[in-house]
């Protein structure tokens, strides 16, 4: 999916923006007109033997098929993304449908389309209006043939992408990529650049709170341009809460201290509220739909605990890569604010702690996440090995009033301590 991630406000906005299916079919409609219009400029520049060749009436059937066919393809298209969409949001959770939907190969298979169907429509309406000189059908049929290669070249590009699209193979991919490009960023640049806010940070007595200035989840900190203003003045940000958590309209975010009086309005420009929780700032959030993937199949309706199992395996690749990589030894960006840190007890809550619940009356289940926690309490990481006896801890009491069969109980102990030393007790 998705791995740029955005650095300032404005590019965040620019980056959705070209997310949105609607922007890439506008744009090559828009193309696809001023191709037609520009067949008109071009009309004096085609020799005399070429206008005899390409006459309209060569172009206009070959138009036509175009326009027919294209119309009927885009339909057609639009309703298997329509319903392997809304087959991803039942089967593995709702979340995954927004990731879909900035799907690139599918948004540009679709423009490719729809570009190509008002190509040929405002083609056949310049001719038929007569606005088109007799050479300008020599042009068009150039650009017909090249809209005819781009089209073959989406159609082989659809029938390869149609294969797994919207099953929970793909869902799963798209999720744990999502989230991949999340922790990894985030563990590259902790605190997004800025000064880690820990328990030692002192906060300035007579400090102005920061308050939201509408209700909403905490998006994206513009921790650029928040930085630069503050830079300016000599002053300090401290935000206690991280992106992802959900605020409401007054609440403190936190502190400034130094800042003048009628300056804290640009530092509330600098964060982005909506209604949804999203992945440029929100590590955790990856992980959580990934355990809400495994709590789906994990539900009678479904009863597939073998998804369930690929998530854990998914989830405990991506903490380890996430655990693995090392930060930077420079000191931070941006001195003026102060950020929450992402802790590994956060992570470790985020994708396990539904699973161990929801699959606590399933062995296989329970086993592969003692395994995982086993592993991963391996990492040197601060913090990861007491996240990961907790939650096994956590795990096994809900084991021991789920599973119904004392021998499911001991294996599941003996899963917990593969190597004698990580045995918490039910």
């Amino acid at each position: 999916m998705h791995s740029i991630k955005p650095t300032s406000k404005p590019f965040l906005l620019l980056l959705r923006l070209s997310r949105r299916l609607w922007v890439r079919v506008a744009l090559m409609a828009f193309l696809a007109i001023l191709a037609s219009v520009s067949a008109m400029l071009l009309d004096d520049l085609i020799p005399t033997f070429l206008r005899e060749r390409f006459t309209p009436d060569a172009v206009m059937p070959v138009l036509t098929i175009l326009a027919s066919g294209m119309l009927a393809v885009s339909t057609f298209s639009l309703n298997v993304m329509v319903t392997a969409h809304n087959a991803a949001a039942s089967q593995a959770t709702p979340r995954a449908h927004r990731i879909l939907l900035a799907d690139t190969t599918t948004q540009t298979v679709l423009a490719t389309f729809i570009g190509a169907f008002v190509y040929a429509l405002s083609a056949i309406i310049l001719f038929k209006a007569k606005l088109h000189a007799p050479g300008a059908s020599v042009v068009v049929m150039g650009y017909t043939v090249v809209v005819l290669v781009l089209v073959i070249l989406a159609i082989l590009r659809w029938i390869d992408h149609l294969s797994d699209l919207g099953s929970m193979d793909a869902t799963l991919r798209a999720a744990e990529a999502e989230a991949r490009s999340s922790l990894l960023q985030t563990r590259k640049f902790p605190a997004f650049g800025a000064i880690p806010l820990t328990s030692d940070t002192v906060i300035p007595t007579g400090a102005t709170p920061l308050c939201a200035p509408c209700s909403g989840y905490l998006q994206f900190i513009d921790v650029h341009q928040a930085d630069k203003t503050l830079k300016s003045t000599g002053a300090y940000a401290y935000i206690t809460l991280a992106p992802g958590r959900f605020v409401l309209e007054g609440q403190q975010l936190g502190h400034v201290s130094g800042l003048p009086e009628g300056k804290l309005e640009s530092i509330r420009n600098c964060l982005t509220f909506g209604q949804h929780r999203t992945f440029e700032q929100d590590a955790g959030f990856g992980l959580l739909v990934l355990s809400e993937i495994a709590s789906r199949a994990l539900s009678p309706g479904i009863n597939d605990p073998g998804t369930a199992i690929d998530v854990i395996a998914r989830q405990e690749k991506l903490l380890w890569e996430w655990a693995h990589t090392s930060p930077p030894e420079e000191p931070p960006q941006f001195a003026n604010i102060f950020l929450p840190e992402l802790t590994a007890s956060d992570l470790i809550e985020n994708a396990f702690s539904s699973t161990a619940r929801d699959g606590a009356s399933v062995i296989e289940v329970g086993c592969r996440l003692q395994h995982a926690l086993h592993s991963l309490s391996q990492c040197s990481i601060s913090g990861m090995a007491d996240a990961t006896e907790k939650m096994s801890s956590y795990a096994l009491a809900h084991a021991d009033t789920a599973l119904l069969t004392d021998a499911d109980k001991n294996r599941l102990q003996k899963a917990a301590a593969p190597d004698g030393g990580f045995s918490p007790s039910l």
